[in-house]
This record gives C-alpha cells, sequence and structure tokens, in this order.
C-alpha cells in the first residue's frame, strides 16, 4: 500500500511529520484504527492525544513493542448533533468494527461546556485545549491514504520529548496528577517534566 505525502491542517509540513508518518504505516494496530474509524466518515474527524502522542514517544525510546494503548480517542465535530448518546452509538459501530480496541468517541462542538470555554469552531480547536502540549495532536487516514495531522504546538514537541502544560488551559494540578496516574515516567524515562 502507498502513502501519499502527509499534511498538516493549519501548518506547514515539516520532517516530523515524514518521521510520525513512518511510524504509523508500520504499526499495523494503529493503520487498522485509522481505517476503522475513516469507514465512519465523521466530520472533521482524528484519533487524537495517546494515539499519537505514545506512537512518537516509543519510538524515542526505541520500544521492540509498543505500549498498549489504553483507549483510542476519536473526535469529531458535528455542531448539528451534540447528542451524547450519539457519541455512543459511535463507539458501538467502532467495536463491532475493532472489537479488540477501546474506543472513546468526543464531539468537540460540545467538549467546550464541559470545561467551561467558549465554544469550539473545530476539532482542532477543541485539541488545543487538552491538558498537555504533547497530548494536543491528531491524525486522520485520508481515501488517498495519506495523513493530515493536527497539531496546534506543532509536532516537534512530541519529538523533543519534553512535556508542559498547554499555555491555552493551564491546569497545573492535573498536569502533574496525569503524569502520575498515567505512569508516564516510568514507561518513558526520557521524558522531560517542565513545571
Amino acid at each position: 500500500m502507498n502513502f501519499a505525502l502527509s499534511r498538516v491542517r493549519g501548518q506547514k509540513v515539516t520532517g516530523f511529520e515524514e518521521k510520525t508518518s513512518q511510524i504509523l504505516v508500520r504499526d499495523e494496530l494503529r493503520m487498522a484504527c485509522l481505517e476503522v474509524a475513516r469507514m465512519l466518515e465523521l466530520p472533521d474527524w482524528y484519533l487524537g492525544a495517546g494515539f499519537l502522542r505514545n506512537a512518537i514517544w516509543d519510538h524515542l525510546h526505541s520500544k521492540t513493542v509498543m505500549t498498549p494503548l489504553n483507549d483510542v480517542d476519536v473526535v469529531y465535530f458535528d455542531a448539528r448533533d451534540t447528542s451524547p448518546k450519539t457519541e455512543s452509538n459511535i463507539e458501538a459501530s467502532l467495536r463491532r468494527l475493532l472489537p479488540d480496541v477501546e474506543w472513546e468517541v468526543r464531539n468537540q462542538a460540545r467538549m467546550h461546556a464541559r470545561h467551561g470555554h467558549q465554544p469550539y469552531s473545530s476539532t482542532t480547536e477543541g485539541i488545543a485545549r487538552w491538558i498537555e502540549v504533547p497530548t494536543c495532536v491528531g491524525v486522520r487516514l485520508e481515501s488517498d491514504q495519506s495523513f493530515t495531522f493536527t497539531a496546534p504546538f506543532g509536532l516537534e514537541e512530541n519529538w523533543s520529548l519534553m512535556v508542559r502544560v498547554n499555555p491555552y488551559n493551564p491546569r497545573p494540578e492535573i498536569f502533574q496528577q496525569r503524569i502520575v496516574e498515567k505512569r508516564w515516567l516510568k514507561l518513558w524515562p526520557k521524558l522531560q517534566i517542565l513545571t
């Protein structure tokens, strides 16, 4: 299967997108997740957060076996239907298509209310408000087999192994709590936590 040059929403393509694309192409599970998510044709969709972040961190730690994913975050933007029931139905569809994956689906058109923000205008704007900078990333597989990335802070943040709190949503207590609960320094000891 041939994969076209990657695109980045709102940013110029850099070598980081090419390197990240190579990691994804070699990962059978992540490619299967991308292909199944694409089948649903959700508006402005991405697989985000740990799906992409962890793959880069595993690569930079020279892991031969990828760190298991707790879940796969599917994010999309549909202001016409913000019902949580719709998200549950999408999760059920994804489970039928790829049952060994724990899917979590969230419509970013409703997530602003949960976090006390002004309404978001796109999936990328929702992703840009996640707790730590390296988590603010997403990828989708297009019909021409190219990848489209969204990375409000740029993918170079992930490749730097530095982890900092999101300056647009500074919540240092939750930031510190997530690092401990998710055992990031145990899984990826080369990470540098910036406080």
